[in-house]
């Protein structure tokens, strides 16, 4: 029965994956390509565009470090505290998915551009005396944007982490005298580990991927390899060098999810 599915997933995405990773290897000359096994498109990603990957590496842990403490925060409201109205809640937390993603990205353009509602708020208020430049086109706008769009994938599989939790042993564990900081150090963050690892991957491989985000709110500053990458397919048609590009950004995401998993299970170890 999973035919079909292996099926689908073979043709859409692995044959495609593999050809792509051929063509790293190969040469383009005059807008043709040449099947020349070589490493040179590699060594160009490593050199050219080294800056550029580390700037979306550092952006990428950033969106999803926040991502993910907000998500918590929230899947934990939603499961310990909202209480009857923890259903009501989640709905409208998993609501915000049908806005789309470039609404959002527009309406976060609206909200921090010079006359956006958030500097006429800062104008009205005197706390600054002209528009704050740095809210749009920059760092600042791609965490935000991000974050926001984000949110709402990391909050659920962390929520169905929580949900599996057994609430006895929270209560075993505050029947032998365990304060609720305890309780959740020793019970509920560890058996939360594979929420909080799935959530922590989406935000950080999306981010990773991002092109169309630091193009609308990024600015010429804030350039990340997702940008280079869709230059070098569409604009360049250097199809051997993207894909380069792409499976060198892919190698150190894996790397570093690799570091990011080996973390988090020898903090959630220690007591």
């Amino acid at each position: 029965m999973l035919a079909p599915s292996l099926l689908v997933v073979s043709a859409l995405f692995l044959l495609p994956m593999a050809w792509f990773f051929v063509l790293s290897f190969w040469r383009l000359r005059s807008y043709r390509l040449y099947p020349d096994f070589s490493f040179r498109n590699y060594a160009v990603a490593w050199t050219e565009y080294l800056d550029a990957a580390v700037f979306t590496l550092w952006m990428s842990l950033t969106v999803a470090a926040i991502t993910l403490v907000i998500a918590y925060a929230m899947a934990f409201f939603i499961r310990f505290r909202a209480g009857r109205f923890s259903g009501a809640v989640l709905l409208i937390t998993l609501a915000t998915l049908f806005g789309g993603y470039l609404v959002k990205i527009y309406a976060w353009k609206t909200i921090l551009g010079s006359t956006g509602i958030l500097n006429q708020f800062l104008l009205g208020t005197g706390l600054v005396s002209e528009p704050v430049s740095w809210l749009l086109y920059s760092p600042f706008a791609i965490i935000i944007s991000l974050t926001h769009f984000l949110l709402p994938f990391a909050v659920l599989p962390i929520y169905a982490s929580l949900r599996r939790i057994d609430e006895r042993h929270i209560e075993a564990a505050r029947d032998l005298g365990a304060s609720n900081h305890r309780a959740f150090r020793d019970i509920i963050l560890p058996q939360s580990e594979s929420g909080i690892f799935v959530a922590f991957t989406i935000a950080f491989l999306v981010t990773a991927g991002d092109y169309v985000t630091p193009t609308l709110v990024g600015g010429s500053s804030t350039f990340m390899v997702g940008t280079f990458i869709q230059s070098q397919f569409v604009n360049r048609m250097n199809t051997p060098l993207g894909s380069a590009l792409s499976f060198g950004m892919l190698a150190s995401c894996l790397v570093i999810l690799l570091i990011a998993r080996a973390l988090l299970r020898a903090c959630l170890r220690v007591r």
